[in-house]
């Protein structure tokens, strides 16, 4: 199977020189808003495309790095150093002489495809002359749009060396988006000389209309006639659509699209023409929680493609292997991977109830604590403790069960995420809070507890230092149960009314205190 091994991009939308790895099977684009997950998956299609038409449709103005262009415009440089764009997809070795070649920025002989858009040369007289304007623009009509493999060869969209299909959910209701799927689809399904006889007979059904039922009033119409068209923008390609029980997908809702869309591209068949790559964009958008889950089965038990996926949703990232993510990052242009992270931890994401892992990987900070309590008065302590809101220093909190701290800073270490653990002793602080965590000794991860082993709980903790608080609210009415008693036989219910009626007053426990201390620094 012949699969995307490396992309390397050049002055492309928001990157300036990016490179990263891909895994032959599975590839997790994660990353908060502008980290370049869609673009990665648009220089994958267009460059597997090998279409000019959809270079210029997009638009180099939009594709060339905005911040290279301006700079080069407030520079004045001269056409010698305009800038020049360029993605480089290297392919796996399979020593194909027409992808096989030196043509590319590392230098060596490997298979693989190139787009380059660059100044042409025969217009650098006109493109001196615009640049000498009084305020001038930059000369992108002056540029070439050049496919080629690296072995020098050019090619063009007629010629597919890697059958390959992009799925945007988040353009469903987009008509050329939607055209462009049937049509890959249709493609990858049939054989060339299916396709003929398929276009033929449709010309000629097209031509018997004409004849059989048209002709009588044509007759009526003198010189005058009416014909149906079979140009290019009105054939069988174009007239095509896929349907669900004999009802157009396009007449379907929207998550029901997302869903018949990405399963029809994963659907398992014999033919020769089948998918190599399969792109998508989003498919977590308009699905239910139920819908979501049959797609994650369905995409993991795909076999024989390579398949990348953008994504904002944890259901998809845990259930397909964190081991495949890829991390991005809008603040600049390194990537990370979670390759590395133990087999254990990933299969127990797997398995665990869904979470909120992808909160936890796109963080800086995180205070991760252990129950419903902590986590309702955690906003309160923090303020109270620290004059701001967790949000204004970045900090991110979650809730996580005790025996999953460890799974959790297993991705820490890996993505080094400053972490504070902030968990109950359980009436043993040595065992519990000290020894359990000897492999995680790092600078960016920190476990803090009570070291009073009679302290054993949050609850016990708060109580001790919030008392007067405690007592004047849980104190009338009770007959049988201590405040801190009834504290812990409700603990999320008596956390919420403090929350709701003594906020500005709680005090944070110590070790909660230097938690939050930590974190900020």
């Amino acid at each position: 199977m012949r699969n995307v091994k490396k992309i390397k991009l050049f002055n492309f939308k928001r990157f300036h020189s990016f490179e990263i790895n891909f895994n032959e099977h599975m590839n997790l684009l994660v990353g908060d808003n502008e980290s370049g997950k869609s673009t990665i998956l648009l220089a994958l299609d267009i460059v597997l495309r090998g279409s000019r038409s959809k270079v210029e449709t997009i638009g180099l103005d939009k594709l060339i790095n905005n911040h290279v262009v301006e700079q080069f415009m407030i520079e004045h440089g001269g056409v010698e150093s305009l800038p020049s764009m360029v993605i480089e997809v290297y392919l796996n070795e399979q020593n194909d002489p027409d992808l096989n070649g030196k043509n590319n920025s590392d230098g060596l002989v490997c298979d693989g495809l190139r787009l380059c858009c660059s100044p042409i040369d025969e217009f650098l007289g006109e493109i001196g002359e615009i640049l000498s304007q009084e305020n001038p623009i930059f000369p992108f009509e002056y540029y070439s749009i050049s496919f080629s493999t690296f072995s020098g060869e050019l090619y063009t969209g007629n010629r597919k060396f890697l059958k390959h299909l992009f799925v945007d959910n988040s353009q469903i209701n987009n008509d050329y988006a939607a055209r462009e799927y049937t049509k890959t689809i249709y493609n990858s399904n049939v054989e060339i000389n299916e396709k003929n006889f398929h276009q033929n007979e449709y010309r000629r059904y097209k031509s018997n209309f004409k004849v059989s039922v048209l002709s009588d009033l044509n007759e009526k119409l003198g010189s005058y006639g009416f014909d149906i068209r079979t140009d290019t923008k009105s054939n069988l390609i174009t007239d095509l659509t896929i349907t669900e029980d004999g009802v157009s997908i396009e007449n379907k809702g929207k998550g029901r699209q997302c869903f018949i869309k990405t399963e029809f591209a994963l659907q398992k068949n014999n033919i020769e023409q089948s998918l190599d790559v399969l792109l998508l964009e989003e498919p977590e958008n308009h699905l239910s929680h139920t819908n979501m889950r049959k797609l994650v089965q369905r995409i993991s038990e795909t076999e024989n493609k390579q398949i990348f996926v953008a994504t904002h949703n944890s259901l998809i990232c845990t259930r397909l292997d964190l081991r495949k993510v890829i991390m991005l990052n809008s603040l600049s242009e390194n990537s990370a991977t979670l390759e590395t992270l133990p087999e254990e931890t990933a299969k127990f994401f797997m398995k665990a109830p869904d979470n909120n892992i992808l909160e936890f990987i796109l963080s800086n900070r995180v205070l991760l604590v252990e129950g419903d309590a902590e986590y309702i008065l955690i906003d309160s302590i923090f303020k109270n403790t620290t004059g701001q809101k967790l949000e204004e220093l970045e900090v991110h909190v979650i809730s996580v069960g005790g025996t999953s701290f460890k799974r959790y800073l297993d991705i820490a270490k890996i993505l080094n995420i400053r972490t504070a653990v902030i968990r109950d002793n359980d009436g043993d602080h040595e065992t519990n809070c000290i020894e359990r965590y000897l492999q995680y000794q790092e600078e960016n991860i920190k476990i803090f507890f009570d070291e009073n082993n009679n302290n054993s709980t949050f609850e016990i903790c708060f109580y001790e230092v919030n008392k007067e608080v405690c007592d004047e609210l849980f104190e009338p009415g009770r007959r049988t149960l201590t405040v801190q008693d009834y504290m812990l036989s409700n603990k999320a219910d008596s956390a919420f009314e403090l929350m709701n009626k003594k906020a500005r007053e709680l005090v944070a426990p110590e070790y909660i205190r230097k938690a939050i201390e930590w974190i900020k620094e």
